[in-house]
């Protein structure tokens, strides 16, 4: 799985043009697509031969592809994390790929070809950025927390848009900081190594969430959704934090401070 993110990462990388500035949306759009497909048939391939009898489950449609029974594998799989991104010239796009089994993260791993930089996670079996072990923040006051959030898709509807603008003004009474940025696997890899406190994201797309899940889970952290229920690909909401935050960022979200 490392070997064949990380191959797909340095395509991405002689892609990359730090003077790119898309001009239209139709263009950004364009952009976008090219380095999907460049990227795309090579990696998936190379995923299903590491692991027979696996699939890839459709970030578009999740349900449909996650009601198998509880001993199959499936791929979750972003070909360009921040894409966006990749296509103006930015920092802050990566490969990922997470191998569910029994519908829960089994195998993580995100590479960012700029720096490059492999996070892998296996269950039980801890979190790691090379051969370096990851671990939470230790805070246990959310008025010293740097939380931070992102943007599921574009153009949500207005009721989703409601929501997210609620749940942010309840972070920015209770938290010392909160920052939104895109994509939120990058958020998740900093929240798994301590430099966040917390991370949430109202809706969701189980492609920019599941590696970094795992990698928060592995490294000592809790991840859940708003309702503090285990969070799996299917769940509508995530919430993921240390251990000594998880009660509080949960309340605050609510708007219980």
């Amino acid at each position: 799985m490392s070997d064949a993110i990380q191959t797909a990462g340095d395509t991405l990388l002689h892609r990359f043009d730090p003077g790119a500035r898309p001009g239209s949306l139709a263009e950004l759009l364009d952009a976008i697509l090219a380095n999907e497909q460049a990227v795309r048939e090579p990696l998936e391939s190379r995923l299903l031969e590491a692991v027979p009898g696996s699939h890839f489950l459709d970030d578009h449609d999740e349900h449909e592809d996650l009601t198998g029974a509880d001993h199959e594998y499936g791929w979750v799989v972003d070909t360009v994390e921040g894409n966006v991104n990749h296509i103006h010239g930015r920092e802050g796009w990566a490969v990922t790929a997470c191998l569910l089994r029994a519908r829960q993260p089994f195998l993580a791993a995100v590479y960012i070809p700029l720096t490059k930089t492999l996070f892998t996670a296996a269950l039980g079996q801890g979190a790691k950025r090379h051969d370096q072990r990851l671990r939470v923040s230790g805070k246990t006051e959310l008025r010293a927390a740097v939380v931070a959030t992102a943007q599921a898709r574009p153009f949500e509807d207005a009721a989703t848009h409601a929501v997210t603008s609620r749940l942010i003004r309840n972070c920015l009474n209770g938290a010392l900081l909160v920052r939104a940025s895109v994509p939120s696997t990058f958020e998740l890899v900093d929240l798994a190594a301590g430099r966040l406190d917390a991370f949430w994201q109202h809706a969701g797309v189980s492609s920019g969430l599941a590696a970094g899940a795992l990698l928060v889970r592995e490294a000592g952290g809790i991840v859940t959704d708003l309702g503090g229920n285990q969070w799996h690909p299917e769940s509508t909401s995530f919430v993921a934090s240390s251990q000594g935050l998880h009660a509080q960022v949960l309340g605050c979200l609510r708007g219980d401070a």
